[in-house]
């Protein structure tokens, strides 16, 4: 029986292992359990383009304006073709959704919501479905992928080599390698690194999307879903003004409220005129009442966070990396959909869609990993994760320069920490510098404007190549 070892247990890895389990392989997922993943406390929901009126054209046309036109179309209608398998999937496994919303960049209310904590709802329910198709599950981290001359054979957990037929790497992103972030601690793209390190480049690197309404509260940081501005609420100065459609893409409403904030102002959600607010956001009320904020009567400060790495272990169509019987799912990689800027909510679709896709793909394929020489086995140190975090955040955050770019390169060379983040690091820094143009995600405050001879994908495997 072909074995698959899945690295990762979000949304894209336990559909991948539902998918995979319920085709006769013998699949294990590695992860550290479906609350600390992004996946967990996705709030919004999912995009599916199925009701009456809209259409998988309108989606694919608003995900191409989203992401600035560096969108591989291909890619993109391959995904959102597949949206109508991806619903049925989550109902044929119990899940219910029980509305739909408009998000900042959707042309139709095709955003599919539970109580915006869509996330927190169907881990569950995929977790449970994983446990009947049969999948096991080891608690863990991995640490290293076992990779030798180009083929994949495993992972290392705890210094011991665990071989798979093949592997999928579903290790969500990197936003936890900048400084504020309400994401998952655990998504430093420590895998993302190792796969650059041994051979399978990185796609997009430059282009981190950072959410604009995070709140930097008490007990950490949150989130506070765009669904609360699709429902109404309004970003304000503290002198009471507006200076931003709320509803623009996320790129456009973060540099607003950035500059706003340059300005020295503070800046506010206005949420005061949404009917039933903890009913309908009852994750955001519970922490913002945690705070002594209460959203009916006050309001609510927000600031702009790292959310999503739109960038990953670059893969083909059908999720293939560069590395033999080496698959990356979710947003662990990159292969276009994105573009430069994601748009709202596409991104649980995309974990779906991958985690079927790549399951077809691998029976396909019919990975063997032969015979075992064990792999090189490196027992690398995290180290000083923190100041990583800092620099990336001063020298590669919401708006850059060459400057402050250069500066970070520089800084870079100097902190003692695990090589595969300081590559990681470097090839976001190297690529952003590369992109001499705004697009999307990406802000130069020293060439404003999108130019056409960048639109094209970066790559890195060690140096950017654009």
């Amino acid at each position: 029986m072909t074995s698959v070892g899945i690295i990762g247990s979000g949304a894209a890895g336990l559909t991948a292992a539902i998918a995979l389990a319920r085709r006769g392989f013998d699949v294990t997922v590695i992860g550290g359990g479906i609350k600390d993943t992004n996946s967990y406390l996705a709030q919004a929901g999912v995009a599916f383009p199925i009701l009456d009126g809209d259409s998988p054209g309108a989606h694919v046309l608003d995900t191409i304006r989203a992401g600035k036109y560096l969108n591989d179309e291909e890619v993109v209608w391959s995904v959102i073709s597949k949206a109508s398998e991806a619903h049925e999937f989550l109902l044929s496994i119990g899940l219910e959704f029980e509305t739909n919303e408009t998000e900042g960049g959707h042309s139709f209310h095709r955003v599919f919501t539970i109580r915006n904590e869509t996330g927190k709802h169907m881990m569950k329910v995929l977790y449970m479905a994983a446990r009947e198709a049969g999948v096991n599950f080891v608690d863990g981290t991995a640490e290293e992928l076992a990779v030798r001359e180009g083929k994949s054979y495993g992972v290392f957990l705890n210094g011991e080599l665990l071989t798979f037929d093949a592997t999928v790497i579903a290790t969500g992103g990197f936003a936890s390698l900048f400084k504020y972030t309400a994401g998952s601690s655990l998504n430093l793209g420590t895998l993302i690194g190792d796969a650059i390190m041994k051979g399978a480049p990185a796609r997009d690197l430059e282009f981190v999307q950072f959410h604009p309404t995070g709140y930097i509260g008490k007990n950490g940081v949150f989130l506070v879903s765009e669904a609360v501005r699709g429902a109404g609420a309004k970003l304000v100065t503290e002198d009471g003004e507006r200076f931003v459609n709320e509803l623009s893409t996320r790129d456009i409403v973060a540099r607003a409220i950035y500059r706003q904030m340059k300005a020295g102002k503070r800046v506010f959600l206005d949420a005061t005129g949404i009917d039933d607010f903890k009913r309908r956001f009852p994750q955001i009320y519970a922490f913002l009442r945690k705070d002594g904020i209460d959203p009916a009567k006050d309001l609510i400060p927000v600031s702009p966070i790292a959310h999503y790495t739109i960038g990953g272990v670059a893969v083909d169509l059908w999720y293939r990396t560069a590395i033999r019987n080496l698959y990356a799912v979710g947003e662990a990689m990159s292969n276009g959909f994105h573009g430069a800027n994601r748009l709202a909510s596409n991104s649980l679709l995309e974990c779906l869609v991958s985690g079927l896709e790549v399951a077809r793909t691998i029976a396909r394929d019919g990975p063997r990993r032969g015979e075992v020489r064990e792999p090189a086995y490196h027992g690398y140190d995290a180290g000083d994760v923190d100041s990583l975090r800092e620099l990336l955040w001063n020298h590669a955050g919401i708006v850059r320069s060459a400057k402050t770019l250069k500066g970070g390169l520089r800084e870079l060379e100097g902190i003692e920490a695990d090589p595969r983040l300081k590559l990681l690091a470097r090839g976001v820094l190297e690529c952003a510098l590369a992109r001499e143009e705004s697009r999307g995600a990406h802000y130069r405050e020293d060439f404003p404007v999108m130019r056409k001879g960048f639109e094209r994908p970066s790559f890195f495997d060690g140096r950017c190549r654009l």
